[in-house]
């Protein structure tokens, strides 16, 4: 079995066996990511495999930490980024995602609540399927991967206030669907 530095070394020397070991090991890692971002199962397919052409390709770009503790970490986050890209770019290229309406942020009443606080990951995952596709994709990239809404607002070629206001909105959305989603578990079971 191949460690992770010899399965990285083996990629950027196009080795067949190291990038066959690459994709089994995150193929699953990868579709998740894709998901949050691309409701169709079989959309998400297509892009893992379209990541992976990516990674193969630019794999020898990747510089892999002298810390062994931080190597795959750094190489998640670096694989999670080609992939939030790809779907940012797969959304593009779809015609319902283009009429972007320039939304003011003082239109809309700032979220008292943080949703990230009182929710946990898995919960949020499930209820972003809910959430209009703008408003999922600006919550992905501000709130998990981490952006920040000026780089939102470059990557998505909208103004950074409608940034803002999309993920305000999509917080707020979330927040309901939270509040429905407690309220028929507490009727479901009783408190």
């Amino acid at each position: 079995m191949l460690h992770f530095e010899e399965i990285i070394a083996g990629c950027a020397q196009q080795k067949e066996k190291s990038k066959e070991s690459l994709y089994k090991a995150y193929y699953g890692y990868l579709i998740a990511v894709i998901l949050r971002y691309v409701k169709e199962r079989d959309d998400a397919e297509e892009l893992v495999n379209d990541v992976f052409i990516k990674i193969f390709g630019a794999i020898h770009q990747f510089v892999l930490p002298s810390d062994k503790e931080h190597q795959v970490r750094a190489f998640k986050a670096w694989i999670s980024k080609i992939a939030s890209r790809s779907s940012i770019d797969f959304l593009r290229s779809k015609k319902d995602f283009v009429s972007l309406d320039d939304v003011h942020a003082e239109n809309e009443p700032a979220s008292k609540v943080n949703v990230v606080e009182s929710l946990n990951a898995k919960d949020i995952l499930k209820l972003l399927d809910n959430l209009p596709e703008m408003h999922r994709v600006i919550f992905n990239l501000y709130e998990i991967e981490g952006y920040s809404h000026d780089e939102i607002s470059k990557a998505l070629n909208i103004p950074e206030s409608s940034s803002r206001v999309y993920l305000t909105r999509a917080k707020n959305k979330l927040r309901t669907l939270y509040l429905k989603l407690t309220e028929n578990t507490y009727a479901t079971y009783g408190t």
